[in-house]
């Protein structure tokens, strides 16, 4: 592994980090599938499937935000046609980034599935790490598609190969992720 696993670490709270085994074995065993993108000024990390892509991880480099360089990684994302999916910290007064996310994913037409609750304790830190699920895609989805799609995501890759890792067994998905109550809201 290059740079980029301190890149990530030195930038995302610990209970959102995957440790670095983890990000092996996934690299290793899902290659070409779960993937590493990386560049000075960013690194991307993420998960494509047939008919979505998740991101796992989206950093521009402190220096280059407010450029438009997210927007141009998340625009060759698109240009594949696919729907992506990502998670994204609630806005937070501890995290004065957290709302410049948010609105950085609105920008980029990004939709928040306001029926999906996404809740997991950390591996590792034990800490409860709460995230809103977001998406974009080219087509018409609804948040039951999304809602699936996130029980794949969660298995394929947060608990992928866990016990092994972490020495414990993760969450199934539905202690992790739930429809609050459907709603009609189209995507796309």
């Amino acid at each position: 592994m290059s740079n980029w696993y301190t890149r990530l670490t030195d930038y995302f709270p610990e209970k959102e980090m995957k440790s670095k085994k983890h990000f092996e074995i996934l690299l290793q065993e899902k290659q070409g599938i779960y993937q590493v993108e990386e560049s000075q000024d960013h690194v991307l990390v993420y998960f494509e499937k047939a008919d979505y892509i998740f991101i796992d991880y989206i950093l521009v480099a402190r220096n280059t935000r407010g450029t438009g360089r997210g927007s141009v990684i998340l625009d060759q994302l698109k240009r594949k046609g696919k729907a992506i999916i990502l998670e994204v910290e609630p806005v937070t007064l501890i995290d004065p980034d957290s709302e410049k996310r948010i609105r950085f994913y609105e920008k980029n037409d990004f939709l928040k599935m306001e029926s999906i609750s996404y809740e997991r304790i950390h591996m590792v830190t034990n800490e409860l790490n709460k995230m809103d699920i977001f998406c974009w895609s080219p087509v018409h989805r609804t948040e039951q598609w999304v809602y699936d799609q996130m029980r794949e995501i969660y298995t394929e890759v947060h608990a992928f190969k866990a016990r092994e890792v972490y020495g414990r067994h993760p969450q199934s998905d539905s202690e992790v992720l739930w429809l609050r109550e459907l709603t009609k809201v189209m995507i796309g």
